[in-house]
């Protein structure tokens, strides 16, 4: 029932992009961090011990967070006592997915890390069970109930269980550079720029023409590229809350994340644009004043950044906490 947020660091179009080197979070750039959106579990408000955070994933109503030690913080939901039960010994992380009831962690030496929820409706998912012998792996990406992963020679592997086959990955594909993973949905982006994708109910239909893409996103229903322009293309979501419907002159973006029925785009200047479900309603619009931002992700009803110094404008807190909402 969510989200994921996919953030690819811009190429020119011209360029044939690579693989991405495995990330060193000891070398990202570090800050603080944000949360605007329904606080129904808590996930709004982090830990006291959360700090030096150089990436961040949304959840079903709970967070994740990695700092610059390789360490993952959870809060927020924790039905049945999964999601926000980081796997004890859970040290040199180097990316974060969540999805709506498990969370992965990709370590230094390019294995995987899973916990949560492992079955829906009394249907073992296997969300949970990673391959034997997976290694060599540079990114990740949460499903509803699949993950993929990337692979150091551009080829993508996966498993999880959905009836539309968002696990399945499509014979011959290779190339790629970055993933993505919607609902029942997946996301290839090449090194050509181009998009693959498969699964879904009419997910799988890539805009005719697309292309000098950098970066995706997948939403529970929609998928996001971002062109080397700067500018965004939105697809075959239902559109039922206006998240396939991009700002009118939004350009200059560097990073996208989609969440269940709505999208964030980071600008270059490090101000963030949001749309679709209840963006305009007040615990969903973007919080006054929010600048110097590094890195969003987006959750089924909340949304999260990293912002350097000088980005919450000198505030104590989390910007647009509701302690009413704490008991949903």
């Amino acid at each position: 029932m969510l989200l994921t947020a996919t953030v690819v660091t811009t190429h020119s179009a011209a360029q044939v992009m690579k693989v991405p080197v495995r990330p060193d979070p000891s070398t990202m750039p570090a800050g603080k961090f944000a949360a605007w959106g329904y606080d129904y579990k808590g996930q709004l408000k982090p830990p006291q011990n959360v700090s030096r955070i150089v990436a961040v994933a949304a959840g079903f109503n709970y967070t994740l967070t990695l700092d610059k030690e390789g360490i993952v913080t959870a809060w927020g939901l924790n039905d049945k006592g999964r999601q926000c039960v980081v796997p004890d010994g859970l040290s040199d992380v180097v990316a974060i997915a969540a999805r709506s009831s498990h969370s992965l962690a990709l370590k230094s030496d390019g294995t995987v890390v899973a916990w949560g929820q492992n079955e829906f409706g009394g249907t073992v998912l296997g969300t949970t069970t990673v391959p034997d012998g997976l290694s060599d792996v540079v990114a990740i990406a949460a499903g509803a109930f699949h993950n993929l992963v990337l692979k150091s020679d551009g080829k993508v592997e996966g498993w999880g269980w959905d009836n539309q086959n968002a696990h399945i990955i499509p014979d011959g594909l290779s190339g790629v550079v970055a993933i993505a993973a919607g609902n029942l949905h997946s996301l290839a982006l090449k090194n050509d720029g181009t998009v693959e994708a498969w699964g879904g109910y009419g997910q799988s239909t890539v805009p005719v023409g697309l292309s000098s893409v950098t970066a995706i996103a997948a939403g529970s229903w929609h998928s996001l590229a971002l062109k080397s322009d700067g500018t965004v293309v939105v697809w075959e979501g239902k559109n039922q809350f206006g998240e396939n419907t991009v700002p009118a002159g939004l350009r200059d973006v560097v990073a996208i994340a989609a969440g269940e029925y709505f999208s964030l785009a980071l600008k270059s200047d490090g101000t963030v644009v949001a749309w679709g479900r209840y963006a305009d309603e007040e615990r969903m619009r973007v919080p006054d004043g929010l600048s110097s931002v590094i890195a969003i992700s987006a959750g089924t009803l909340h949304a999260l950044a990293i912002v350097q110094p000088g980005g919450l404008k000198d505030k104590e807190e989390t910007p647009h906490l509701h302690d009413e909402d704490a008991d949903h």
